[in-house]
């Protein structure tokens, strides 16, 4: 089965103007995360934008950028256009703005979606200051590592003084194409109305995620404090 990586790229950001563009250590933060997924097992990867600087600075560093609709509602919309005429029977979603991503994260992916399932993504242990700041997003699983929830609320509500596991979702994504093809025609759903969060939709229709636990200590960039930070780590490794 061919492997395809799609990282979405938006110029404009409420919090961060240009986001893809802003350099960390050098480099445009678009390029940390495009090297990040040629070092995996993927086949091909594409930047889908809506910017033409976008483009432009991708090609600059040998990546290939395809133009999307600067309309459409979300990232994984612009993944799925990207990928019309492309070959790809695994699509992984990799946020433009996480450049911590680890190469050994996608091919997880890979692998789980490899098993038929069809939708994928990955989690990590959280402390409890996590746990209890609304920007960390919360998933509970099942014992078979399904979700059954995704929250910005602290979930699950701990009643009693137990070691319950506690774990943040890392916005990174598995499909099958044929199943990517029914996620970008459902309708929004209310839970994905209340926590501004698309993964819920699945949820609602009645299909099964599947979450697999990593360890991972990197974070998305959506602030000038979170360029800072990375620039301060980049300097360390």
């Amino acid at each position: 089965m061919k492997k395809l990586v799609v990282i979405p790229a938006r110029y404009a950001s409420a919090r961060l103007p240009g986001k893809p563009l802003r350099t960390i250590a050098g480099k445009p933060l678009i390029q940390w995360v495009y090297e990040k997924a040629i070092s995996s097992s993927a086949d091909n990867i594409l930047v889908a934008t809506d910017d033409e600087r976008i483009q432009e600075t991708c090609a600059s560093f040998g990546a290939e950028a395809v133009m999307t609709d600067p309309s459409l509602r979300s990232g994984t919309d612009r993944v799925y256009e990207a990928i019309s005429g492309k070959k790809g029977d695994l699509i992984v979603n990799l946020q433009g703005d996480e450049p911590f991503i680890e190469p050994s994260m996608i091919d997880t992916l890979f692998r789980i979606m490899e098993e038929d399932v069809p939708m994928a993504t990955l989690c990590t242990p959280i402390s409890r200051e996590e746990y209890e700041n609304p920007n960390t997003v919360k998933v509970v699983l099942d014992k078979s590592h399904y979700a059954l929830y995704f929250s910005r609320s602290p979930i699950p509500y701990i009643r009693e003084a137990l070691e319950v596991p506690l774990y943040g979702h890392i916005g990174i994504y598995g499909f099958s194409r044929s199943f990517l093809s029914l996620f970008v025609a459902m309708e929004k759903g209310l839970l994905e109305e209340a926590e501004s969060l698309e993964q819920l939709r699945v949820l609602e229709n009645g299909v099964r995620i599947k979450v697999a636990p990593v360890h991972y200590t990197g974070f998305g960039i959506d602030t000038e404090e979170d360029l800072k930070k990375a620039e301060e780590r980049m300097a360390k490794d």
